[in-house]
């Protein structure tokens, strides 16, 4: 059973749901239409080959941020369709990684919507 909190957000949860669902598009529809990348995950050199230059700030940060699951591949699926169950592994675990975070965050921040939980005995 669905407790009474979690009601109010039910259309939302299935929206996110939608959303989550329909992410590994940003990668297939590219592919598909033989575009390239999927749009706005572009490194340097793909900018540079675009753009003609990279912005000196994205240059700068460039090397900032190190990816737990780097390209959303797994160490040892090369084949097409092992790389492919392994981005949307990497999508599930990053996908749900945040869904805890937001719930976890949202738990620690929130008011309890008991009374009785704000008073000492």
């Amino acid at each position: 059973m669905i407790p009474a909190r979690f009601k109010n957000y039910q259309k939302l949860w299935i929206g996110l749901g939608l959303l989550i669902l329909m992410s590994p598009l940003g990668l297939l529809l590219p592919e598909l239409a033989k575009a390239g990348g999927a749009w706005g995950e572009w490194g340097g050199e793909e900018l540079k080959s675009m753009l003609g230059y990279v912005p000196t700030k994205l240059e700068k940060l460039q090397g900032f941020w190190k990816a737990i699951l780097r390209d959303y591949a797994i160490a040892g699926l090369q084949k097409p369709w092992q790389a492919k169950v392994a981005y949307l592994v990497c999508g599930i675990i990053g996908a749900s990684a945040i869904v805890a975070i937001c719930l976890g965050l949202g738990k620690w921040l929130s008011i309890s919507e008991d009374p009785e939980e704000h008073h000492a005995p």
